[in-house]
């Protein structure tokens, strides 16, 4: 059973009961007002410790150091930019495809120099002379009979030369073809990498969020049992940490949905479970736009492929053209026969009377054509992504000055002043949870504005064919 506690004796009383019980009664209730304030001052100092050491560290830096990487005891591979780019580099299939394009196109290469092969025919036989010896019966004479024939093709000298050289432009297409699938490969690493990195940093965030707003949580249920808060505030504290393990899980897949995306152009060189150590870009490019544009149109590896492509169309339309005059053969014979043998020597050639190849030259024509259009489409679209790239990434890393400049400060402001008033009495806990939340957005929002620099600043890198 609770014991009861005993009335409080009220002012009349204790005056009327003497000037001593009244004494002991004014220093009962002096004590007993300082209990209580002692109790309340030792609950909010509670709740503002422990709030603020959840908060004692600032998160305003994290969105601009490089992610922090695992503890030492994890087990997880942590890998940096070159790595995961050498990785991509050397075992993705596309960089092998290109490179079997090469060896055909060498091989193509090595095949238009190489000479016509030469014929060679030979017949033999045993040869009997009739005729004569229906006259004169001693003369049956039976002979080995043979003859052996060479014939060496000789190509027509223009032809030759423009089939060389349609297969020497191929080779010089195939390389660029090399160079333009690693330039998009590389691309391809970057916006995944700086994706995954996005989202290992959001993910950091949502953990140090959820910490905080469960502190906050066990704080505000804390006063509100004692009395010191209304029920309300401990629904809406509940509310705000399952809105962070929501933002914890949503934050986690998407880290595993971006490592397996990074895994999968690396040929699943990292694994199912590692990690990235990077950081996002703050500075829009070194060069101007002009400069950009010059150095895409004159050493983009699409440019120098379409430009090839089309050489080697012009040269295999002239070979077609060339076609049209046959090869000659050259050749020889040796012949041995009954009472006979020659030596004879002699030239053929196909006369192009009905295939004069027309057809074959309309479709070269329209091949080069094609590669012509292309090579114009494959310029003004590079002169468009240049233009766009750079403007967005200037426009990026304009408002990540903003950032840096005032919004990352005044969020950290109105954080301290929250907690400040907060300190006194002036606003409630809430408040102060409304401007962690603040704070965190706008953290948030700086990194993406980062993350979307540097994607910017990798498109424009596969626009202008080199690092800006």
């Amino acid at each position: 059973m609770k014991r009861k506690r005993p009335p409080e004796m009220d002012i009349t009383t204790a005056m009327m009961a003497g000037p001593r019980t009244y004494r002991l009664c004014t220093q009962i209730r002096k004590a007993t007002t300082t209990v209580a304030s002692l109790r309340t001052l030792h609950l909010n100092l509670y709740v503002v410790l422990a709030f603020f050491w959840t908060c004692s560290n600032p998160v305003a830096g994290l969105a601009a150091s490089p992610v922090v990487a695992p503890s030492q005891g994890s087990t997880e591979p942590v890998y940096s930019l070159e790595a995961v780019l050498n990785f991509a580099l050397t075992r993705n299939p596309t960089v092998a495809s290109a490179e079997s394009t090469i060896d055909q196109s060498r091989g193509q290469q090595v095949a238009a120099h190489t000479y016509l092969n030469p014929s060679i025919s030979a017949n033999s036989g045993v040869g009997k002379m009739r005729e004569l010896g229906l006259f004169d019966p001693a003369i049956h004479e039976r002979v080995t009979e043979f003859n052996l024939s060479v014939g060496q093709p000789i190509e027509w000298p223009s032809k030759r030369a423009a089939r060389q050289r349609a297969s020497e432009a191929g080779v010089a297409a195939a390389s660029a073809g090399l160079a333009e699938t690693q330039l998009n490969l590389i691309a391809d690493v970057k916006v995944a990498f700086y994706d995954l990195l996005l989202a290992q940093r959001a993910l950091v965030l949502a953990q140090q969020n959820l910490a905080t707003v469960e502190d906050v949580d066990k704080a505000v249920r804390t006063r509100v049992r004692l009395g010191e808060s209304p029920q309300f505030e401990a629904i809406r504290s509940g509310v705000e940490v399952l809105k962070a393990n929501q933002s914890l899980t949503r934050a986690a897949n998407r880290v595993r949905v971006n490592r397996v995306m990074l895994d999968t152009l690396t040929a699943g060189s990292l694994g199912p479970t590692y990690a990235i150590d990077g950081q996002l870009h703050r500075v829009g490019p070194g060069f101007g736009i002009d400069i950009l544009t010059e150095r895409a149109l004159t050493q983009h590896p699409t440019i120098v492929r379409l430009r090839k492509a089309v050489e080697q169309a012009d040269h295999s339309l002239e070979f077609e053209r060339q076609a049209r005059v046959p090869n000659i053969t050259i050749g020889g014979s040796y012949w041995r026969e009954i009472g006979r043998e020659a030596f004879t020597g002699g030239v053929s050639f196909p006369t192009p009377v009905w295939d004069r190849r027309q057809g074959e030259i309309i479709s070269a024509f329209g091949t080069k054509r094609k590669g012509e259009a292309e090579f114009l489409r494959a310029r003004n679209e590079l002169i468009r992504n240049v233009s766009q790239h750079f403007q967005d990434a200037k426009t990026t890393a304009d408002m990540i000055e903003v950032y840096e400049k005032g919004l990352l400060r005044q969020a950290e402001e109105a954080l301290r002043i929250a907690k400040f008033s907060f300190q006194q009495g002036a606003s409630s806990l809430l408040e102060v949870l409304d401007a962690q939340r603040v704070q965190r957005q706008i953290l948030l929002d700086y990194a993406q504005a980062q993350f979307d620099l540097s994607m910017s600043l990798a498109l424009l890198e596969r626009a202008v064919g080199g690092a800006v």
